[in-house]
């Protein structure tokens, strides 16, 4: 893992106007990075395929489009072997808390963890990112490629579960803007 924001911290106070990037580059056969960029922050965090960890983060952003306005904590777990890389995520109205830990082992409980990242992004950002991220891998490597790379089928069902819940949303939005 590294983060870089220019105070050496990883750590960054980021509204929930703040653009958010997610890309996932495949390494290795079962290996993966994952970047996460706000604002002047990136942290890089490993994922193994012995986690269903794309699939995870698919579903957790699906499950916050629909969830109430004001939403309980959803966990998302990286495994790195024998580090760990946990995404909380909770909602409140339009707006996503989002905190990054690095855990030295997957079973610890998150105040043993070291905070990477934590901002509030918007939910619509957050939609954004994850269907722009996992879309560019399906062109980049097409899910065959995918498959033999990661170890485990493209999360093609979830990247869907978010795209049509996030238009939804959307259209609620518009219409109750109207």
């Amino acid at each position: 893992m590294t983060s870089h924001d220019g105070s050496g911290t990883g750590k960054a106070a980021v509204s929930a106007s703040t653009a958010l990037r997610l890309t996932w580059t495949l390494t290795g056969r079962g290996w993966a990075e994952c970047v996460v960029e706000a604002e002047a922050v990136r942290v890089e965090l490993t994922a193994s395929y012995m986690s269903s960890a794309p699939e995870d983060l698919l579903t957790a952003v699906a499950r916050l489009i629909t969830d109430e306005p004001e939403t309980r904590l959803h966990f998302v777990q990286f495994e790195a072997e024998p580090t760990a890389y946990r995404w909380l995520l909770s909602r409140k109205g339009d707006t996503v808390w989002l905190r990054l830990l690095e855990m030295r082992r997957g079973n610890d409980h998150d105040a043993a963890g070291s905070e990477l990242w934590s901002g509030a992004v918007s939910l619509d950002r957050l939609a954004r990112a994850a269907v722009r991220c996992f879309d560019g891998i399906a062109r980049t490597h097409g899910e065959d490629e995918y498959r033999d790379r990661w170890g485990r089928d493209f999360p093609r069902n979830e990247l869907e579960a978010v795209r049509h819940r996030w238009r939804v949303w959307q259209a609620r939005r518009c219409a109750d803007e109207s």
